[in-house]
């Protein structure tokens, strides 16, 4: 039984279709249709068997005027051709929409917002700012409007050798894992199909640990003095004693806000959100500590903030306040307000605290997470000992 043939459609026929009450098909022949709808609008349709599943398929080919007869038939042409190649024309099509979308929307700096929404929520705001205010000071200027598929690992690796010859490997060392995880967030989103610069990291100097420059006990009492009669502003006085006696980094103590301080129970609960291993930190505050939000309340309890900034008393002041004024003070290279939380160390493991204790008062991760939450349970009350100790070994001198 011979296939029936099937008349080409013309021009004219086309053009003459008008709707129905229901949808119709006019063929042209070798899967090529046009659609008429109900509505008035014609629509070119290719029909075809997948390559791989023999399911049949209609892929639109766009919108008659728009698209004429002609071009139609050699869009329909060009369908078959990759059928019998045993690509299918659907997925062929998406994939090439996605390289276009890729070279003119898909920029670095946009992906990196997408990226940064997701990441700002998994450390703490401090950091957030840090991360993003890196990458818009040594990255975006030179690339962030370049097509994520575009960038080489040379493109990146030519952006970042300046800041190494600088010397600021840490920054150079940042960047490159921050990049990276960018890029490997346009993967898993399927905007990529590699990332280019995965090994970097490798081809720059390596930055040396370096501890947190920091006192010895023995000159703790010189510290106190130099505090006391430092002209700084009162609150930044406040903040660096109230950084001491209850043993919090930088960001933490100048974050402190007036909603997680509970006078009654004498503690000072710091959310998961403001800490560095995203987990909540309780702190027993001893008679001093809270003898200090006492002294700063009348200056900024009607705030959210126990340091207010000065330019917007809305907002903290910043993490690295205390750092200058210590630098004031004459001890830069020699201190750091990140240091004093080695002073207090170091002293309470001199006298025989038990280092446990000590570890959980810092706020350091615990391998064991099970264990880690009974201690915070459990050693509240027997950090507040402590912590009571602490404040009274630094009001001796």
């Amino acid at each position: 039984m011979c296939a029936k043939l099937v008349a080409p459609l013309s021009d004219r026929q086309v053009k003459a279709a008008k709707p129905a009450e229901k949808d119709y098909a006019l063929t042209d022949g070798n899967g090529l249709q046009l659609r008429v709808r109900a509505g008035g609008s014609k629509l070119w349709n290719f029909n075809y068997y997948h390559p791989v599943t023999k399911k049949r398929i209609n892929i639109g080919l766009g919108s008659y005027p728009t698209v004429s007869l002609a071009t139609a038939r050699k869009l329909a042409t060009e369908a078959r051709e990759l059928v019998s190649q045993g690509i299918d024309p659907k997925e062929h099509r998406d994939q090439e929409q996605l390289k276009a979308k890729a070279s003119t929307e898909l920029t670095l700096e946009k992906v990196a917002a997408d990226w940064f929404e997701i990441k700002k929520h998994d450390v703490t705001p401090a950091y957030a700012e840090d991360v993003w205010r890196s990458l818009t000071n040594h990255v975006f200027p030179e690339i962030g409007r370049q097509p994520m598929d575009k960038l080489t690992a040379p493109l990146v690796i030519q952006i970042l050798r300046p800041i190494e010859a600088k010397g600021s490997l840490e920054t150079v060392k940042r960047l490159t894992q921050r990049l990276n995880e960018i890029f490997d967030y346009a993967v898993n989103s399927g905007l990529l199909y590699a990332n280019p610069i995965s090994g970097i990291g490798k081809v720059f100097k390596k930055p040396k640990k370096q501890n947190m420059p920091s006192l010895p006990p023995a000159e703790l009492p010189e510290l106190l003095q130099a505090i006391s009669e430092a002209s700084i502003k009162r609150t930044t006085k406040t903040l660096i004693r109230w950084q001491l006696h209850t043993m919090t980094r930088p960001v933490e103590a100048a974050t402190t806000r007036w909603a997680d301080i509970d006078f009654e129970k004498k503690l000072w609960t710091i959310p998961a959100e403001q800490m560095k291993k995203r987990r909540a930190h309780i702190i027993p505050l001893s008679e001093q500590a809270l003898a200090l939000l006492e002294y700063i309340k009348p200056y900024s309890g009607h705030r959210e903030y126990v340091f207010p900034a000065d330019r917007d008393p809305r907002s903290h002041t910043n993490s690295q306040t205390a750092n200058m004024a210590l630098k004031r003070m004459g001890y830069e290279g020699r201190l750091v307000s990140h240091g004093l939380r080695s002073i207090a160390s170091t002293i309470l493991n001199e006298h025989g605290w038990d280092a446990e204790l000590v570890e959980v008062a810092l706020a350091h991760i615990d391998k064991n997470e099970v264990r880690a939450a009974y201690n915070r349970a459990e050693y509240v009350e027997r950090r507040r000992e402590m912590m009571e100790w602490w404040s009274g070994f630094l009001g001796t001198n």
